[in-house]
């Protein structure tokens, strides 16, 4: 006879999937208020996430200072001061080069178009200059009847561009004094919070910021990886500003997607304008190479490692990420699901049960020195007789 389901088990377990449904909501319309604090915020809070990522990469040497007795404003401050002449460095070190040979570079860019135009003029396009010049034209007239929308996208790019120096200065700003009161900030916070919180909350904060550290470590080591393979098959085959081209991938490393996409078109428009169609190809096809094993070898490889995350979920967090939020998104995505591995692991560490029993065949530490390494059987002790007691051979003292 078929068993006949139970309606005293039935209602109960209704009444517990409700109860957790409940909860659940409760807790993602708590996760989604937060999250509309932090949009309505973000004229704020981006500055202090750029400031949290600078001071993870400039906290280790004011951390050697601070501990070779400097106070710690000073500390901070020959940090700063060091970092922004690396930025300059950075800058420089791309710009130069640029500039010294942009005779070259135009030069090469016109003998390009007028190449480009000849391959059009022949077969199978035989595109003459009247057609040519009547496209342009029209192109030009096109031009000229959208002028108010390249009006309004140039001062929309003129107020991102200010948007941005305001970020960055707050943020370098933001960057020295976390910098110089960082140590100082989780004791503080301890003392005004009650409860366990003043534990619970400065701990998880410690953990945070140790995959913060882990992050950014791992992404330079990624955008280091991508700038000498590129510049190096930039350099064997021949073109012009390889290292000006591979500090800009490494620089462009710490922007996901969009970065790898500038730093790759502007290899290959140098490529072309210097060296010709056929050496662009190949370092096109090296550059897509290059980030193909980047983006779905060694990245989530090394980001799974530092950050104790799985290479599927680094992949599966980015994706989220950039289609959330574009490249912010993509940037935070990763940082972001550490943070939350973090904060899930502590909870799990808070709620497990001291003296739960372990489950079959699988203990909950290995055996140490003296302990057997096994079950003991019916009928055996479970540990060895210590000296005068039955069975241990030898009498009390």
């Amino acid at each position: 006879m078929p068993a006949t389901l139970s309606s005293t088990k039935t209602r109960a377990a209704l009444r517990s999937s409700a109860r957790i449904s409940l909860e659940l909501l409760l807790v993602l319309l708590m996760i989604a208020v937060v999250l509309w604090a932090l949009g309505r915020t973000w004229s704020v809070t981006w500055p202090v996430i750029v400031a949290l990522l600078l001071t993870t990469l400039t906290w280790p040497p004011a951390r050697f200072l601070r501990r070779r007795g400097w106070r710690p404003a000073l500390a901070a401050s020959v940090v700063t001061v060091l970092f922004l002449i690396v930025a300059a460095g950075i800058v420089v070190l791309i710009a130069v080069p640029v500039a010294s040979q942009s005779g070259e570079l135009t030069k090469g860019v016109v003998d390009g178009i007028q190449q480009l135009r000849e391959w059009a003029a022949g077969p199978p396009l035989n595109i003459g200059d009247a057609q040519f010049a009547k496209g342009l034209d029209t192109a030009v007239a096109r031009i000229q009847g959208s002028v108010g929308g390249i009006v309004n996208a140039a001062v929309t790019g003129v107020g991102t561009v200010l948007n941005g120096v305001v970020t960055t200065v707050l943020a370098l700003f933001l960057m020295f004094f976390f910098l110089k009161d960082g140590p100082r900030f989780l004791p503080w916070l301890a003392r005004q919070l009650p409860g366990r919180f003043a534990t619970d909350v400065p701990a998880v904060a410690t953990r945070g910021w140790d995959t913060l550290g882990a992050f950014v470590r791992s992404q330079a080591f990624v955008g280091l990886l991508d700038a000498v393979l590129i510049g190096l098959g930039l350099w064997i085959i021949g073109v012009p500003l390889v290292l000006p081209l591979a500090v800009l991938t490494f620089v462009a490393a710490f922007v996901p997607i969009v970065g790898a996409f500038f730093a790759g078109f502007v290899a290959v428009l140098i490529a072309l304008v210097s060296n010709g169609l056929t050496d662009a190809l190949i370092v096109l096809a090296i550059i897509v190479v290059v980030q193909q094993l980047e983006g779905n070898v060694f990245q989530p490889m090394v980001q799974s490692r530092g950050l104790g995350l799985h290479a599927a979920v680094v992949l599966l967090a980015v994706t989220l990420g950039g289609s959330l939020a574009g490249i912010v998104g993509s940037l935070l995505a990763v940082p972001a699901a550490a943070l939350v591995a973090v904060l899930w692991d502590y909870l799990r560490e808070q709620l497990a049960e001291p003296g739960r029993e372990p489950e079959a065949g699988r203990p909950d530490r290995e055996p140490e020195a003296g302990e057997p390494d096994r079950e003991p059987e019916a009928g055996e002790p479970d540990r060895e007789p210590e000296a005068g007691e039955p069975g241990s051979g030898s009498a009390p003292a």
